[in-house]
């Protein structure tokens, strides 16, 4: 199993969280999360999930993602037969959830001592997907990981002072390509994070 680490903010493996400073955050002492994914690669039991499940970091939680084995039988191409197999998705997933509470709230309490973040699971099967006890956040409101991380990027890349700003600028923020522009957005960041750590070669 292959873990897949998808990073909330830029280097939220590396610098931990932060508190509000002039042009961003500054940082405190929240643990390295950036091997989190190769942690639970070793710690997950084999066959819970098809595949390396997707996992998710911010400053607050650590989100765990996985595809379930796909459900049995045959469903008509048709609006009724969709809703069935939806239906059959969302049972196989439940049952999931409660065959494995027990050892999940092990390895969570585990993952929460060695990188003091909150751990929220989730699972899917095909386009049906939920997520279990996921934390929010007062951000003016009450924000899951999603939302924060767009949030968090805003206010890494100095287009925001704090995430009560960054929340604001989004709400103001209605485009068409409000994605593609946080991803190019991320990627100039990437860059800059890459010179920073060349440093000056004199050249």
């Amino acid at each position: 199993m292959s873990g897949r680490m998808h990073r909330g903010w830029p280097g939220a493996g590396g610098r931990g969280g932060r508190g509000q400073g002039r042009g961003g955050w500054q940082q405190s002492d929240l643990p390295d999360a950036g091997d989190a994914a190769a942690w639970l690669q070793g710690r997950l039991p084999d066959g819970w999930f098809v595949g390396a499940p997707d996992v998710t970091v911010d400053r607050e939680e650590i989100l765990i993602v996985g595809e379930l084995p796909p459900v049995e039988g045959e469903f008509e191409d048709s609006d009724a037969g969709r809703a069935e197999k939806a239906a059959a998705a969302s049972g196989r997933i439940s049952r999931y959830r409660e065959q494995t509470r027990e050892e999940r709230m092990d390895i969570a309490n585990q993952a929460e001592h060695r990188y003091q973040r909150k751990v929220a699971w989730g699972a899917r099967i095909g386009d049906t997907e939920e997520l279990f006890t996921t934390a929010s956040v007062p951000v003016m409101t009450r924000l899951r990981q999603p939302e924060r991380i767009v949030l968090d990027t805003l206010v890494d890349s100095g287009v925001a002072r704090s995430r009560s700003d960054a929340l604001a600028w989004a709400v103001r923020l209605v485009g068409e390509h409000a994605d593609e522009w946080l991803a190019d957005l991320r990627e100039a960041m990437a860059k800059v994070d890459e010179l920073r750590a060349k440093g000056p070669t004199g050249e």
